[in-house]
């Protein structure tokens, strides 16, 4: 008799959490990604939860050209066509800014000196006048019913910026030392806060553990000031990679140092002893031991610095400037959100244009990252 196996209780909770946190990332990335395709003057007036539903849009637009009128009878006329072609309902219009909906389509609006305006359902317009028109084309208001409308022009707009390829290879230039540098010193420290006695460990640690809570924009002010008086002291420019490459080391190795701390620590020392005992130096067990070994917590940092430094923009602009040599991409994205920031098209297809790379870097570090996994086990 084969005993029938009951999942716990924990394990459905468990799994409803899992599918809770999975449904409420996911919800956000996939309204971003259908803003990014949807026409923007939808987007303007409605939420993506509604890109399949039609829009409601309240639209100006001008008559065409007094030249193209055509006498018909006693009446000069101007035809034309709102829609331009494009799919949709006209359901009210008006002639004036204070009353943009005072008729209904179809209907004949009496406007000035015997002319007349009217606007079909279709989009189709006729201003009738029994004098030629003269003067600036005349303006029409009109609420229109759009359907649901997608495009790729949002992401043709960005691609087709002019620079971005060159903010492209700066951020790249910018984000792969400061990736690196870190990652260096802080397995070197790592090791020696966990595994070397020295006076003043303890200490070093505890300042380390201090340094995580202190907010990086305090000290921008004194690091530049720093970065300037070392660049006048040696006669170079103060704004160059280098600094930020420093910047951005300094900004992550506290973090770094006490990531990798705790993990080396929780190593079994019986494999450091019996290395010292073979008579292995500190770096050679380094090296040999505590890298391989520390390669998951080592991918780790590596994903969250190389996104921190990829997405940045405060420390671009403070440690590189706006100048087009060095601007990376975030700046050059910011830049073509206009003065107001009011051009959330560009804003979204650009989250889904910068988010390529550091999803590269995930995906192939979290295949390193198994592996790191199973090697250690293994030894």
């Amino acid at each position: 008799m084969i005993a029938s196996s009951k999942r716990s209780p924990l394990t459905y909770l468990v799994h409803a959490t899992v599918l809770f946190l999975v449904v409420i990332w996911t919800i956000p990335t996939a309204g971003l990604f259908i803003s990014s395709i949807r026409d923007k003057d939808q987007l303007s007036v409605s939420g993506w939860w509604t890109a399949l539903s039609t829009s409601e849009q309240l639209i100006i637009a001008r008559a065409n050209d007094p030249k193209t009128q055509v006498q018909e009878g006693d009446l000069f006329v101007i035809r034309g066509n709102l829609l331009d072609g494009s799919s949709g309902d006209v359901t009210k219009f008006g002639s004036s800014s204070l009353e943009p909906e005072a008729f209904d389509a179809g209907a004949v609006a009496d406007l000035r000196k015997g002319q007349t305006l009217q606007v079909m359902e279709n989009g189709d317009y006729a201003f009738s006048s029994p004098t030629p028109w003269e003067g600036r084309s005349q303006r029409i208001f009109y609420t229109a019913e759009i359907p649901p409308r997608f495009t790729l022009d949002n992401y043709r707009e960005v691609l087709s910026t002019e620079g971005l390829g060159k903010s492209f290879l700066n951020s790249l230039t910018v984000t792969i030392p400061a990736t690196i540098i870190p990652i260096l010193v802080a397995a070197f420290a790592a090791y020696a806060l966990a595994w070397m006695r020295f006076p003043g460990r303890a200490l070093l640690v505890a300042a380390v553990v201090g340094l995580l809570v202190v907010p990086l924009q305090m000290s921008l002010i004194p690091l530049l000031k720093s970065y300037n008086l070392i660049g006048e002291f040696f006669g170079v420019g103060s704004k160059t990679y280098v600094g930020i490459w420093l910047a951005h080391t300094g900004f992550g190795l506290p973090l770094a140092i006490y990531l990798l701390r705790n993990y080396i620590a929780g190593l079994p020392g019986e494999i450091i002893e019996s290395a010292r005992v073979d008579g292995a130096s500190d770096f050679d067990i380094f090296r040999k031991i505590i890298l391989p070994l520390s390669f998951p917590a080592l991918a780790s940092f590596a994903i969250f610095q190389f996104l921190w430094v990829w997405n940045d923009l405060l420390i671009a602009m403070v440690f590189l400037g706006n100048n087009e040599e060095h601007l990376v991409l975030t700046g050059q994205l910011r830049e073509l959100l206009g003065s107001r920031g009011g051009n959330w098209e560009i804003l979204t297809a650009s989250a889904f244009i910068t988010i390529i790379v550091p999803l590269c870097v995930f995906f192939s570090l979290q295949r390193y990252l198994v592996r790191g996994l199973l090697a250690g086990s293994v030894k």
